[in-house]
């Protein structure tokens, strides 16, 4: 048999049917003892030395602690939050930890965050 180059090859293999294909490689695994079921490769755990960690880029804002100054923060929970009235806001003050914001991008949760540490709340973006 005349030694075929890759091209050729290639060339053979795009001209077979599946069922042509199939009995190929199963002849080949055997041959070689390999197998071509597709490996599953475990995730690395985030931040393995080389790769870097995905950034987060949708945030939960969360009071984790009304503080002192419940008012203020229900002031300023109310001007982030318009569609709150005054009881809802005040429930979710009084039941922190609470999350008050969901699934807004990292400027909006860092503004958010801004204002209710400023009213005296202690917050958390998760």
């Amino acid at each position: 048999m005349a030694k075929l180059t890759k091209d050729e090859l290639i060339k053979q293999v795009e001209e077979m049917s599946v069922l042509e294909l199939s009995d190929l490689v199963k002849a080949l695994e055997e041959k070689f003892g390999v197998s071509a079921a597709a490996q599953v490769a475990q995730a690395p755990a985030a931040g393995a030395a080389g790769e870097p960690k995905e950034e987060q880029t949708v945030f939960n804002v969360v009071i984790a602690n009304s503080g002192a100054q419940k008012i203020q923060v229900i002031k300023a929970l109310r001007e982030l939050v318009p569609t709150l009235g005054l009881k809802e806001a005040k429930d979710l003050v009084d039941a922190a930890p609470k999350e008050v914001i969901a699934q807004v991008n990292k400027k909006t949760a860092e503004e958010a965050k801004a204002k209710l540490v400023a009213a005296g709340a202690t917050v958390e973006l998760k």
